[in-house]
């Protein structure tokens, strides 16, 4: 049986993020995934993740001024000081809350920097870097290490690590991590979801869904998600799957794609 997280970034939004925790559980989601916890105190998660029976399954590495308009650090020459204290911080977080999976967001590329090979190198090789600092920070801990692939067309104009094709080649080249697969940038960006799953499941360590355009619920645009869950659950698909999308009318209206998701 498949298995779906809500994301309280996106999910239950129409009340405060405390609060969101107890509507998850109410609609039946086991697990929980958010952007940040940051703003919030690590001990007040881990009391409403405990209250009702919720398992906290990822959230993001900090990444940086994001009221500011930045996307994460990862990818960023000079800013490694401040990659590597948000690392501290996720782990203190995560080891808190029982999270066994953390992501780390690439970031915007400065204007220009991939028709400049020399630029493009230099975010190329510090990514690389951050990442198996990362890695040997957490996975000690148990904890793996993740990074998504964003679509620059839509949603973030400029992110470094835009294609899943581009997620593989960088972490391979880095020999640590699994990607973070939402299936809605990557429809965006390369499309062919159901190929690429079936070709790299084992290098994905967790899913994201939104249907495209429009980034609301399964069933509200062209990804076929019916096909899909088979698909997953035809190949053995054990990890999470994070609903993050944008509910269209309410959380709780839009939750009638789940019922049969689950049942497959």
């Amino acid at each position: 049986m498949l298995k779906f997280a809500a994301n309280l970034s996106f999910l239950f939004a129409e009340h405060p993020f405390l609060d969101r925790f107890a509507r998850a559980a109410a609609a039946g989601f086991r697990g929980v995934e958010y952007m940040f916890p940051y703003a919030h105190a690590k001990e007040e998660i881990a009391e409403r993740l405990q209250a009702h029976g919720l398992e906290q399954v990822l959230f993001n590495l900090p990444a940086g001024d994001w009221e500011g308009g930045e996307r994460g650090l990862g990818c960023l020459p000079g800013r490694e000081a401040e990659f590597r204290q948000g690392v501290e911080l996720a782990l203190e977080y995560a080891l808190t809350l029982g999270c066994r999976r953390l992501n780390c967001l690439a970031g915007l590329a400065p204007a220009g920097a991939v028709e400049a090979a020399d630029v493009e190198a230099e975010l190329r090789a510090t990514f690389i870097a951050n990442l198996r600092w990362a890695h040997a920070k957490l996975a000690p801990h148990g904890i793996e290490l993740l990074a998504e692939p964003i679509n620059s067309r839509v949603d973030m104009p400029g992110f470094w690590l835009d294609r899943p094709a581009k997620g593989l080649e960088v972490l391979a080249e880095a020999g640590v991590g699994r990607l973070q697969y939402d299936l809605y940038h990557a429809q965006i960006m390369e499309g062919d979801l159901a190929r690429f799953l079936e070709r790299h499941l084992a290098a994905i360590g967790h899913l994201q869904i939104a249907d495209n355009p429009g980034r609301h619920e399964p069933g509200s645009g062209e990804i076929h998600y019916p096909y899909l869950f088979r698909r997953l659950a035809e190949l053995g698909y054990d990890g999470w799957i994070g609903c993050e999308y944008k509910p269209a009318a309410g959380t709780e209206a839009g939750l009638g794609w789940l019922a049969a998701a689950r049942g497959i």
